[in-house]
């Protein structure tokens, strides 16, 4: 299989996507990678491999470029000239850390939605207590939604949890302000019935401050919702972390039982990190479309790779294109 990389995408690019890109190939003996930016660049960290290719782009999409027009005004960029590349046939998925707008853009626009999908959802793993974790969308691709975009998601989500994470029957949840069947709005009370109806293992309301208690392993909502709850989970972990280190450097004598607990602590922080599960995913489109985190390191960016390629690996939008063909045939 072939992946496509932007290279250039990225708060820490060229550097840590190209690091992460090396240690992919070592490890992943059955993954070909297209990598895509400024070759002088590229070059100075890539390693030589004859499973790596580095494709020359003159151009940049940048955080403060266009989100919509970017992709088709910069026609010879990284992420242009990957995303052209998925189109084509040339590459198999394709991932960037660069700007979010621009990517799902032209996702959207260059390798297109299934047949029959409304809207794309973005969809990221997220951290529980027990370290298994939890699949959730949409994140933000739409800030709105009707009940029939929503139950697309669930089919999606469902789909991704059994191919790629390895759940036979995962648990599928509705976001919603309480456990209750009748709680919600007019949106939430609609997809709690269509959802309830449908052949998914639904297990009903679920609640945000259940969610990292591992309460399902698929949840559902509306883009605005889940980008909040998405971005709430990312300040807390990182305000939790700041708080932990700030009461072990407090006295001598906090310091030494930090030294004493540096392991745990390190396990903390990599179970809160949801970059260990990989990017987040444009789930709709015609091939696997990864988003990485705009500060991915050399690790997440090895995440992401393994992300992608099981993605194409299990065939998962095939299996989600006969899927929301049959959802449509039942209705």
């Amino acid at each position: 299989m072939k992946i496509a990389i932007d290279g250039m995408g990225g708060d820490n690019a060229p550097k840590a996507i190209v690091e992460g890109v090396n240690e992919a190939l070592k490890d992943f003996p059955n993954i070909e990678i297209q990598l895509y930016g400024k070759k002088e660049e590229l070059e100075k960290y890539a390693i030589q491999h004859e499973r790596l290719e580095i494709i020359h782009c003159e151009e940049v999409i940048t955080g403060e470029d266009d989100p919509v027009r970017s992709v088709r005004r910069k026609k010879d960029s990284s992420m242009a000239r990957m995303l052209e590349a998925v189109s084509e046939g040339i590459a198999d998925a394709c991932i960037s850390a660069g700007n979010t707008g621009a990517y799902m853009s032209g996702g959207l626009f260059k390798v297109g939605r299934i047949e029959g999908v409304l809207r794309p959802a973005l969809a990221t793993t997220l951290p529980t207590v027990d370290g298994k974790g939890f699949l959730m969308l949409d994140l933000g691709a739409n800030a709105e939604a009707k009940p029939e975009n929503i139950v697309q998601y669930a089919i999606m989500g469902n789909i991704y949890a059994k191919k790629v994470r390895g759940i036979e029957n995962p648990r599928v949840g509705l976001l919603n302000i309480g456990t209750e069947e009748n709680k919600g709005n007019e949106l939430t009370k609609a997809v709690f019935e269509q959802l309830q109806q449908s052949d998914l293992n639904f297990i009903g309301n679920v609640e945000a401050r259940d969610l990292l208690d591992g309460v399902c392993d698929v949840v559902v909502t509306d883009g605005f919702t889940g980008n909040m709850v998405l971005k709430t989970i990312e300040g807390t972990a990182s305000a939790l972390m700041k708080m932990i280190k700030e009461v072990f450097m407090t006295s001598g004598k906090t310091k030494l039982g930090a030294m004493l607990v540096k392991n745990e602590l390190k396990g903390l922080k990599g179970k809160l990190d949801y970059s260990e599960h990989g990017g987040a995913l444009l789930f709709g489109l015609q091939a696997p479309v990864v988003k990485a985190h705009g500060s991915s390191d050399r690790r997440a960016i090895y995440n992401t790779i393994r992300q992608a390629s099981q993605m194409v690996e299990f065939d998962v939008v095939n299996v989600m294109k006969q899927a929301i063909l049959e959802s449509q045939k039942e209705q």
